[in-house]
């Protein structure tokens, strides 16, 4: 980056963070050449947020970075906060980096008295303030449309293909874990130059356990399956037995975010996946660190796009890789 686009950036571009992901911040300010800008982020006695922005943003561009992921309700207020707080200090324009967007598992009304909570969600975000979202690898491509201000979605595509690439795997096949994960899938394979598969999923009767059916050639192939997020990782490592009993060779995983709830790790532990491959848009607790856990980040991504809507350049080459 240039001396002056540097000089730039520094003075009319701001990086703001809660307390949800500090570290992807650092690595996004690092990346750019900016400091963060000092804020406090604490709490009150009775646990209310007490938050102050402790540096002059009037008139700039702030980005704040603040994944809602667990606790999620503690990170999406803190984020609501941040951005109302900056809406008053005279910010010019503020954009929510929200690499994790929580709340999106409930994205339409699949069954009668249900909230859609992606759209509330949507809704707390455009009314506190904020002028454009940036995030990546939403749960459902439609939330795009849950709000009224400019969203730019990101994939992390790029970084999972730049580390499968330098394995040098062979005879890769690449597998959604289900039917709703195709198009993910499929732009995975044409990156890499490599097969498609699907596991589907299905209930033989309303008695009976879920069975396993494999669309596509897996046998002797190595499988790399693919999805945006990871919760118990039962979906997972279900998936990856059901490619080993079908004669893959290895099973590979590269999920965008590691929620990693409940038994997660332990299933990971002792499933038959060689790797699960993660990226750091949600902060990877030490107790939930293990060899089989590759971490990546998604740092360069972000601040590319941060740099790219600060300057008013357009982002479609960050995201390319996603058409099929």
């Amino acid at each position: 980056m240039a001396t002056s686009s540097r000089r730039r950036l520094s003075s009319e571009l701001a990086i703001v963070s809660g307390n949800a992901n500090r570290p992807l911040a650092d690595a996004i300010c690092r990346a750019l050449h900016v400091p963060l800008t000092d804020s406090s982020v604490g709490r009150f006695s009775e646990g209310e947020i007490r938050l102050k922005i402790n540096e002059n943003v009037r008139g700039k561009d702030v980005f704040v970075v603040q994944p809602t992921c667990p606790p999620t309700n503690d990170n999406l207020m803190e984020l609501l906060i941040m951005i109302d707080a900056l809406r008053r200090a005279s910010a010019r324009r503020i954009t929510a980096v929200i690499p994790y967007y929580g709340y999106a598992r409930q994205d339409r009304k699949d069954q009668p008295r249900v909230p859609i909570t992606a759209k509330l969600v949507a809704n707390l975000i455009t009314t506190a303030g904020a002028d454009r979202v940036l995030t990546m690898d939403l749960h459902a491509g439609q939330i795009q449309g849950f709000f009224d201000i400019p969203l730019d979605h990101l994939y992390a595509l790029t970084v999972f293909e730049q580390y499968i690439q330098r394995k040098r795997l062979k005879s890769v096949v690449v597998v959604s874990p289900d039917v709703g994960g195709i198009k993910m899938a499929r732009a995975y394979a044409k990156r890499l130059g490599a097969g498609l598969a699907i596991v589907d999923k299905r209930r033989a009767s309303p008695e009976a356990t879920e069975v396993m059916h494999i669309l596509g050639e897996v046998k002797g192939k190595t499988c790399v399956l693919v999805d945006d997020l990871i919760a118990t990782g039962s979906s997972l490592v279900e998936a990856a037995e059901a490619l080993q009993q079908a004669g893959a060779t290895a099973v590979y995983a590269c999920v965008t975010h590691p929620v990693l709830s409940g038994p997660a790790c332990a299933r990971v532990a002792s499933s038959g996946l060689k790797e699960l491959i993660v990226t750091d848009t949600i902060p990877l607790e030490q107790r939930k660190r293990h060899p089989k856990i590759v971490v990546l980040s998604v740092a360069r991504v972000l601040s590319e796009a941060i740099k790219r809507i600060h300057f008013e350049q357009s982002i479609s080459v960050l995201f390319d890789g996603m058409s099929v």
